[in-house]
C-alpha cells in the first residue's frame, strides 16, 4: 500500500465515481492524504444533492460518464459554487463540451500520486472553503 502523506488533511473532496473499484481506489488514495471524502457518490442524481446541499466542498473529483448520464449538472451545479473540481474519465478531450475545455481531464486509471498533485495545484490551501 502507498502512502501519499497528509497533503490535502482537513480538505472536503467529493467523489463521483459509479464503478465499485475506480471509487474504491479514490477513496482511498484520498483518505491516506487526510482528506474527507465525501460520498462515493455513484449516479448524478446522488452526486447532485450532494453538490447542492453541502456548502463545504473544497473540491471535487468526477467521472463524467454516470450509468450513461453525463456529470455535467453536477459540474455547473459546483461552478455555481466556486467548488474547484477535475474530471477522471476513460473518455478523450475531443468529448468534453467546450464550456469544460479548461478543465483538468485525468484520464483513468490515474495514478494516486498524479491526482493528489492535481488536487493541490487546483485546490491550493488558501483556498480552502472551511478555514
Amino acid at each position: 500500500m502507498h502512502t501519499y502523506g497528509n497533503h490535502l488533511a482537513g480538505k472536503r473532496i467529493l467523489v463521483v465515481e459509479d464503478e465499485f473499484m475506480v471509487a474504491e481506489l479514490l477513496l482511498q488514495t484520498l483518505e491516506q492524504c487526510g482528506a474527507e471524502v465525501v460520498g462515493p457518490a455513484s449516479s448524478l442524481e446522488t452526486g447532485l444533492a450532494i453538490a447542492r446541499r453541502d456548502d463545504r466542498l473544497d473540491f471535487a473529483v468526477l467521472d463524467i460518464n454516470l450509468r450513461g448520464n453525463p456529470s455535467y449538472p453536477i459540474a455547473d451545479v459546483l461552478r455555481e459554487h466556486g467548488v474547484p473540481f477535475l474530471f477522471v474519465t476513460g473518455y478523450d478531450s475531443s468529448v468534453i463540451p467546450d464550456r469544460y475545455g479548461e478543465i483538468l481531464r485525468c484520464e483513468k486509471p490515474v495514478p494516486g500520486t498524479a491526482l493528489i498533485r492535481a488536487i493541490q495545484d487546483l485546490a491550493p490551501p488558501e483556498l480552502s472553503r472551511r478555514s
